[in-house]
């Protein structure tokens, strides 16, 4: 792509329209935006621009569209597909200064908040009101929820209460041209035309800057309960998760954790767990609610699953400190893997009952191409992370030969049903997997889409869509 460099006039252009404080050219900037939480990959912008106000980046757009300056949007950096990396250095588009809650309306349950506000701000927040947000993901102590939006990030809970694309009712969006647009109205019923609201969402920031978000609320449940059932076998833990929502009941969050992603928080964060010698998997399951009755029974039909499928012992959280150590063990796998080996994570999906074939499959893989794999996340919608680690491979394979393994697990995971991401985007380090799971029919639709908002291609270029083949 041929994009234009940041000389000193478009440098005063940009200084000018939005003030000197704002636009940011030192090398530690620069530095500290040239990546984000991607394996190591390293981008560094030409400048780093941290707006105010949607006015300020309807100002940033139509310079950089005239001047054919690329932009990449940038939330709080956890993201891990290298969606905020700009590849094609020009403006790194920092959205931390939008980190207001602008209201939350509890009589239509509803809030109205910018996309710089750290989740978990955000979660606490309407928490105080009595109500609840229930996207919930790992980072969510860090990340930004513009980002989620962005990504259709989604965490443990979407399990019972469905996935971010169920809470984001209208987004005010700045397009490439400097156009500000709501997407669609503060309603929870939508038949109006298109759906931009929904398009937007999982966009990661291809299609225009979010500026503004109408999320939907729900009542907060007053009670939970959380067990943790062992397993001498994946398999078994994995074919007990389809097994627990036949039997009638739904969990507010189903996690599963393989052995050593567990060993390694014990060691990396200082968890406090009690790891049997012969336990290969944990399921983590949590029901919620206002009814206390009602949840024991639930947790009596799955203690009932859990058997049938071989669980050698099931655990109840006593007490809330219990209940947030455990939580704390499963949020911080990835940075406890993080911290032991070179690694890819991949984000895999796919119907709840493939989830045995899929993790057999993952480790047939790694012993074909020697690679080591430590899968958990979110088995009650079928989300599987598969952190990859380098174990035994040479740098050599590594780098050549690690991505037919990885297409591999892409492979499987379409063949089961499924798709190669389910809340962590594609980004820059899947894309060139897309055409594994769509056709060039697909991928020119969604070719199309992006040229319709961003013609000039200006906006997190070299994301998603992978190159058009060769004629």
């Amino acid at each position: 792509m041929n994009f234009t460099k940041i000389n000193s006039e478009i440098l005063a252009e940009i200084k000018s329209a939005l003030g000197e404080e704002k636009v940011f050219t030192d090398t530690e900037s620069l530095a500290n935006y040239s990546h984000d939480e991607t394996e190591d990959l390293h981008y560094q912008p030409e400048v780093v621009v941290k707006p105010t106000s949607p006015d300020d980046i309807s100002a940033l757009m139509k310079i950089c569209n005239a001047h054919n300056v690329p932009v990449t949007p940038r939330g709080g950096g956890t993201g891990l597909s290298g969606a905020a990396l700009p590849i094609y250095g020009g403006i790194s588009l920092s959205m931390e200064k939008f980190k207001s809650i602008i209201e939350i309306d509890t009589e239509n349950l509803q809030a109205t908040v910018e996309p710089g506000v750290i989740t978990e701000e955000f979660i606490n927040a309407v928490a105080e009101k009595g109500l609840l947000y229930p996207v919930d993901p790992s980072s969510k102590g860090s990340c930004f929820i513009g980002g989620n939006v962005a990504h259709g990030s989604g965490g443990p809970r979407v399990v019972k209460y469905g996935t971010i694309r169920e809470y984001i009712l209208n987004l005010e969006v700045v397009l490439p041209n400097g156009d500000i647009i709501w997407t669609g109205a503060n309603t929870l019923k939508y038949a109006s035309g298109y759906n931009l609201t929904q398009l937007m969402i999982g966009s990661e920031g291809t299609l225009g800057v979010i500026t503004k978000i109408v999320t939907k609320l729900l009542p907060k449940p007053s009670q939970s309960v959380l067990m943790m059932g062992s397993f001498s076998t994946n398999e078994n833990a994995c074919a007990a998760v389809s097994a627990i929502f036949r039997a009638g009941v739904t969990p507010s969050a189903l996690e599963f954790m393989e052995r050593k992603g567990v060993e390694w928080v014990i060691k990396f964060d200082d968890i406090k767990f009690d790891l049997k010698d012969d336990v290969a998997a944990l399921l983590m399951i949590e029901f919620d609610g206002d009814d206390l009755d009602d949840i024991f029974k639930n947790c009596e039909k799955t203690n009932i699953v859990l058997e049938e499928h071989n669980c050698t012992e099931v655990l109840f959280a006593d007490t809330a400190s219990q209940k947030e150590e455990l939580w704390r063990m499963r949020r911080t796998m990835a940075e406890s893997v993080k911290s032991n080996s070179v690694y890819k994570e991949e984000d895999t999906v796919v119907p709840r009952a493939a989830l045995p074939k899929l993790i057999n499959g993952i480790k047939e893989i790694g012993s074909k191409y020697g690679f080591e794999s430590v899968c958990y996340g979110h088995a009650g919608d079928g989300n599987l992370h598969v952190n990859i680690i380098k174990a035994g491979m040479s740098d050599e394979d590594w780098k050549d030969k690690l991505k037919f393994g990885i297409a591999e697990i892409f492979e499987l995971t379409t063949a089961l049903g499924g798709t190669l991401s389910g809340e962590h985007g594609i980004g820059l380090v899947q894309k060139e997997f897309m055409p594994i799971k769509y056709s060039e029919i697909h991928l020119n639709l969604m070719r199309g889409i992006k040229n319709v908002f961003d013609p000039n291609g200006i906006l997190n270029p070299g994301k998603i869509m992978p190159n058009p083949p060769t004629p």
